[in-house]
Parts: structure tokens; sequence; C-alpha cells
């Protein structure tokens, strides 16, 4: 693909994770989304939904491993499928592609490796090992790696020297608190001047509240490369990393579910997001999308911003 490639307007998917929960995906502990790629019983119930974001005008898709990545499968004893997933979830993303027989690209999910929210400051090298095995099992499906909700200098640095190592670009996804920084307590600015990557096809703020992307989205605008968001749409503007929200499910006996405890916003229709969207186009934003809780009609609703 070319490194423009996000230079004009284009459509990135939703939540792949909370639409299959709500299309009626049952899991266990904290697999979440990874459950769908374990279970062959789910497995067109993938298939499907990516297809439900294509059909919706989506130009790009996420393949469905945010929640396969090794700390996951370990806590819930299912290491042993951590290649069997990673690699069904390429095959579902690219099965929906051909199915579709649309002209759109395919981004391999890099999560961030441990919990999500929070810096991962474990031993630099199980933290690069986590991520190849995830890039290395992702690759022959995907057009570029997207480095899904980092949330520091350090994991996008080692994330880097691996797709540097894959030979195939990458869009960065940074997740960013109220004070417009990453929970790291970095600043977007000084993330993107030790990160800069010749590779790098665009930066987006990711899995973020509509209302922190638009007080950040000045100092995105000002870096000279393209940029956007995957905005989601819990209730809690800061939403609480996994492994709070596994404690809550232990000890109060919530459903495995996300949204039991981060709550799902109901006031942003598919005409409201788009009203948003359109907001961030007039601020220089080129990358659209969503994560947690949008859905394909939201996706459907800013289609038409192309």
């Amino acid at each position: 693909m070319e490194n423009n490639y996000f230079s004009k307007v284009r459509i990135l998917d939703g939540g792949m994770g909370q639409t299959l929960l709500s299309k009626g995906l049952k899991t266990k502990g904290s697999l979440w989304s990874a459950a769908s790629l374990i279970e062959k019983k789910y497995h067109q119930l993938v298939i499907d939904t990516h297809l439900d974001f294509i059909n919706a005008g989506a130009d790009v898709i996420i393949t469905n491993n945010f929640a396969a990545r090794r700390v996951r499968t370990i806590e819930n004893n299912v290491d042993e499928y951590f290649n069997y997933a990673n690699k069904k979830a390429g095959e579902f993303a690219l099965k929906a592609k051909e199915i579709s027989k649309k002209n759109i690209l395919i981004g391999g999910s890099l999560p961030a490796q441990n919990n999500t929210y929070i810096m991962d400051k474990r031993d630099k090298k199980i933290v690069r090992q986590n991520f190849f095995d995830q890039a290395n099992l992702l690759k022959p499906f995907v057009n570029f790696f997207y480095l899904d909700v980092m949330s520091s200098i350090r994991e996008i640095e080692i994330a880097l020297s691996v797709t540097e190592e894959m030979n195939l670009p990458v869009l960065i996804g940074i997740h960013v608190k109220k004070n417009c920084r990453l929970p790291s307590s970095e600043t977007i600015t000084e993330m993107f001047k030790k990160c800069k990557n010749e590779n790098c096809l665009g930066l987006i703020a990711a899995c973020v509240s509509p209302e922190i992307i638009e007080i950040t989205i000045d100092e995105m605008k000002n870096l000279g490369i393209p940029f956007g968001f995957k905005a989601n749409l819990w209730k809690k503007k800061e939403p609480l990393p996994a492994n709070k929200i596994i404690k809550i499910t232990e000890d109060d006996g919530f459903g495995s579910n996300p949204v039991d405890i981060l709550g799902s916003r109901t006031d942003f229709t598919g005409e409201k997001f788009c009203d948003f969207s359109r907001k961030m186009i007039n601020n220089g934003a080129t990358i659209l999308g969503g994560c947690c809780e949008i859905k394909p009609f939201h996706i459907e609703a800013i289609s038409k911003l192309k």
C-alpha cells in the first residue's frame, strides 16, 4: 500500500469485540472477543461482523485479535490456542474481504501486550516477543499493522522495532486521557518526536471518548501527518484498565462483558456520530472510525463523509 493512503478521508471499522458480544458471543473471564476465535461455533459470526462493517462503508477492517494477546490466553488457561486464535483472526478478515469483493484494506491488530489503558513496564524482551508472536501470525493476511491502543512511548518503540522487521507500514493508535497525555503521562508531541517513522501511515486517538478526541485534535493536527480517531462510547470517559474490570467482575459477579462495568452511551446516535466526525474533518482529520460500542450503524452514518 502507499504511505499516503490516509491523506484523504478513509473510514475504519468499529468495535469488533463489543459488536460480537452484542450479537450473542458468550465468553469467559477476560477472553472477551478472543473466544470467537477459539470456539468454532462463532467463526462465521466473526466473518459476518467484519462484513457488516464493510457493507456499512468501512475502507479498512482490523483483525479481531485484540484480546488474543499472550497474557490473556495464559490467564484464561487457553495458551495452547494462541497461535490458532491469531491466525484465525487474519484468515477471517481476509475471508470477509474476499466475500465482499470490495477493495478494502486489512490492518493487523497489535494491541498493548499487557493490560489495556496502562503502561506496560515488563522486561523489554518479553514485550517485544509478545508483539513479534502476534505480528508474525498476522503478516500473511494484512496490508499494514495497527498499534492498537498504546499507552506509552516505550511500548510504541518496541512495537515499531517489530513492524520494521516485518517490513510493513504501521498506523499508530494511542490512548489519551483527559489531561491530553498518554497513560504514561507523556504528551502526544513527545511521542511523535521519538517514534516518527518513515513507514508510519498516520496517528489516531484509539479507544478514546469523543470529548477527549475533541480537546486533543489540535495537537495531533500540528504534527503534519494524517490523523484521526477510533472513538469509543463507554459511559466512563476514562475507562478502567482490564485488570480492574476483571477484579470487579470476580468480586461483584458481573458478566464477562466490559460493558457491564463501563456502561454504553445511548446518546450517540449515528447522526450524532456523523456530526462529530464532520467537525473533526473540518479540523483536518482524515482517519475516521470507532472502537468499543461503535456499531455498524455508526460507521454507515459517517461513510457519507468520504
